[in-house]
């Protein structure tokens, strides 16, 4: 089936979904968009913005005649979905999600009906805020789509999945569910750690000398600490389902980050200034090398 002849059917109209949705819309890309979400407000909001044809807040009418659905939910939700509606679907129907780890869903994905075509995914982009009200159809735009697909997965369907990716603007990456895991856990759930860790030590400092918090530290915090920090505002739901899913490959780029600042405080307690600009610079370099 060609993407312009599919009924797309797009649960979840957060961040992640509304932009997909406004994005296939915007380019006419498929027959129809139905957004099921479970708020009645979401719909009306979305039917109005033009991001959908239609919208329903019952998950099985939504998906029972889609071509090709795509979870748009936390990953918690998503895995609780994909064993609520296998038989809710059509035969040949293609399931695609946009979770933000692999593993776990791909293997939840192998006990959808034979006749479902799984194919995991997830775009690296999105927000620090969530919800509707913060969807664009650009937010796709120039982006790496991760897709994985399993090995019961028919090609037609994995070249649908490839269509959409391309009709929203983003760029195809296959990648084993593992791998992804592997390295997302370095890239993205790592740095949230690391945020998260720079807010509460700046908080434990700030009132180490006084019972009171002394907002002069918060006031003088300028775009260094915002940047650096600013992950530290996700989602605190959608990040747990995440620490949970990936837990093992975030525990090995923790244990390594961790190895990586005590090895730069030894150097700092011995005033190894010295030794300790190598590091600097090999991070420096690494670091304006991903902008060319």
């Amino acid at each position: 089936m060609q993407l312009s002849e599919a009924r797309v059917a797009i649960v979840g109209l957060g961040l992640m979904g509304g932009s997909l949705a406004a994005a296939l819309r915007a380019h006419d890309a498929c027959r129809e968009v139905v957004g099921v979400a479970r708020r009645e407000s979401s719909l009306s909001t979305a039917i109005t913005l033009r991001m959908i044809h239609r919208g329903t807040s019952d998950l099985r009418a939504g998906v029972a005649e889609a071509d090709l659905v795509i979870l748009c939910t936390p990953v918690g939700d998503i895995l609780a979905k994909l064993a609520q509606m296998g038989s809710w679907l059509k035969p040949g129907c293609v399931v695609l999600d946009v979770g933000s780890t692999k593993t776990a869903i791909c293997q939840a994905m192998e006990h959808l009906p034979e006749g479902v075509q799984p194919v995991g995914g997830h775009p690296m982009c999105g927000k620090e805020s969530s919800g509707l009200s913060m969807a664009e159809p650009t937010l796709y735009r120039d982006r790496v789509f991760v897709l994985a697909p399993l090995e019961r997965t028919a090609p037609v369907a994995v070249e649908l999945a490839e269509a959409l990716v391309r009709a929203v603007g983003a760029r195809p990456l296959y990648l084993e569910p593992e791998r992804h895991d592997r390295i997302v856990a370095a890239i993205s759930h790592l740095p949230y750690l690391l945020a998260v860790t720079l807010v509460n030590a700046a908080e434990r400092l700030d009132r180490q000398d006084t019972e009171r918090e002394d907002t002069m530290l918060w006031a003088l915090a300028a775009s260094g600490f915002s940047d650096t920090s600013r992950v530290a505002a996700s989602s605190i739901p959608m990040m747990a389902d995440i620490l949970r899913t990936n837990r093992g490959p975030i525990l090995d780029a923790a244990r390594a980050a961790q190895a990586e600042l005590a090895r730069m405080i030894d150097l700092l307690e011995d005033d190894d200034i010295d030794a300790l600009l190598p590091l600097l610079g090999a991070a420096r370099d690494r670091r304006r090398g991903m902008n060319r």
